[in-house]
């Protein structure tokens, strides 16, 4: 074969990012605790770093006219000496996420429902060979205190697994013990042996006694809301049947939902990372509510190029003073960016929904998407999407997600939000009629009637994004 010499020449585009552009992405994408969690973490692990002074705002406040000022917050914190006497409701501990109020903290860590279950067991004289197998039982619900296996399925893995001779109807007995444990409904196999077992634990009255012949016999035509069809089976009035759907709507769907199976969970609040605050004359205040160190480069760190080419050990401090320098310099630099982007952001978004911040009326919210609030910005929409998920913003009637305020145009050419879409339409499905409950055709209708010239497919969309379910499910007998 012959060989040869070849030169060729190709061109070939690439984006490399600095380290500098990578390290300010990840902590814009970072919440108030964890970017107070990051700063503590650097200067742990980076000599060059040093905290000046008591801890401050990231770059203190501002007004929607540029100027600088201090919030009322601040004024009313600067009354304690101390962070730790700062009450909680100071730090903005009102929520409203789905509706104004207060945010409450999630449940302390308790017995799981497992637990509580084979403690219960302790109550029926059982042997070592029933316990193993109703605890194995116990085992095998799921969260919600369901059991989706078969006495035979879990008689045969028991036997695989453990060695434990077992049979099916070993587990079909324990299986009846394990129904017998509070709460009310465990162990059931679907949704209407729960109701059933549920309704088998009450006194037993007429009432209870339809409930529980709606739900043995008759199940598909209550969930179906078949009202026509139930009256015609049982053959009595409309009151003694909402006198028995009403016991049935009170069952609860999910015994063991509502144990805490986590012993590691804990409490959570809702941590705000802006504040916003409106003035008697409408006048916007914007601020971060980080309570970071202000931070800068020790000076001992500072590099001696005179060392840089002496013997060898100062060479290799010289190389290990310059990095940690230069980390701590890009650290600081890029900390110092992510307080002026969210500040820059959160400004333009406060511009564009400021009637929602003055009547904190969520009908109130216009229609805005990333590409508006880059636009007034000047950056890119990768940033903006950095720079609002996750994070929340405390107005003084309550804290919401920013991501709530980004929200499309469903009606083209019109100055109409989502979020004024959906408000018309839960209020005009509360005012319904509830036995004759509007179709979404009829809701269209309704809302053309208002100026609201949307598809039926689009109510749907909407009505869904609600949780409300179609008009057969809303009729109430």
């Amino acid at each position: 074969m012959k060989e040869s010499l070849e030169l060729s020449q190709q061109q070939r585009l690439q984006q490399r990012l600095h380290p500098e552009q990578m390290l300010y992405g990840r902590l814009l994408e970072m919440s108030t605790p964890e970017i107070e969690d990051e700063v503590r973490r650097v200067v742990d692990e980076n000599p060059a770093l040093t905290e000046l002074g008591a801890e401050s705002d990231n770059t203190g406040v501002e007004s929607g006219e540029g100027t600088f000022v201090e919030s009322a917050e601040q004024l009313q914190r600067a009354d304690y000496g101390d962070d730790d006497d700062v009450p909680f409701y100071r730090y903005g501990a009102r929520s409203a996420f789905d509706e104004p109020g207060y945010e409450m903290p999630a449940a302390a860590p308790g017995e799981t429902l497992a637990e509580s279950l084979k403690a219960q067991l302790a109550d029926f004289n059982l042997d070592e060979h029933d316990r193993v197998i109703a605890e194995y039982i116990v085992d095998n619900l799921d969260d919600n205190g369901y059991l989706t296996r078969s006495p035979l399925a879990m008689a045969d893995d028991m036997s695989a697994a453990t060695g434990v001779d077992a049979e099916a109807d070993d587990f079909r007995r324990m299986l009846a013990v394990v129904r017998r444990l509070e709460p009310a409904g465990i162990g059931a196999i679907d949704l209407r042996d729960c109701m059933l077992l549920q309704l088998s634990r009450m006194k037993q009255t007429p009432d209870t006694e339809l409930a529980t012949e709606i739900v043995d016999r008759h199940f598909e035509s209550f969930t179906k809301r078949h009202s026509e069809r139930l009256r015609a089976a049982l053959g009595v009035d409309d009151n003694a049947i909402s006198r028995a759907i009403s016991i049935i709507t009170s069952l609860d769907p999910k015994p063991g939902g509502h144990a805490d199976d986590s012993t590691d969970s804990r409490t959570r609040y809702i941590v705000p990372d802006f504040n916003v605050e409106i003035d008697n004359d409408g006048r916007a205040t914007v601020a971060l509510t980080g309570r970071l160190p202000e931070l800068a480069i020790e000076e001992s760190f500072i590099p001696d190029e005179s060392k840089a080419a002496a013997s060898q050990r100062e060479r290799d401090a010289y190389a290990f003073v310059r990095t940690r320098h230069d980390e701590a310099r890009s650290f600081i630099k890029m900390l110092d960016a992510r307080a002026r982007t969210l500040m820059s952001v959160m400004r333009a978004i406060v511009t564009r929904q400021k009637e929602f911040f003055i009547t904190s009326e969520r009908a109130n919210i216009r229609p805005m998407i990333l590409r508006d609030i880059a636009a007034d910005t000047g950056y890119d929409l990768s940033v903006i999407s950095r720079a609002t998920a996750g994070k929340y913003v405390a107005t003084p009637s309550g804290i919401y997600p920013v991501k709530m305020f980004f929200n499309e145009r469903p009606i083209d050419d019109a100055d109409t939000s989502s979020h004024e879409l959906l408000e018309k339409i839960k209020s005009i499905i509360a005012e319904e009629d509830k036995q004759t409950p509007l179709s979404d055709e009829a809701l269209r209708t309704a809302l053309a009637a208002e100026g609201y010239d949307i598809a039926r497919r689009t109510v749907a969309k909407y009505r869904e994004k609600l949780g409300l379910p179609v008009a057969r499910l809303r009729k109430k007998f």
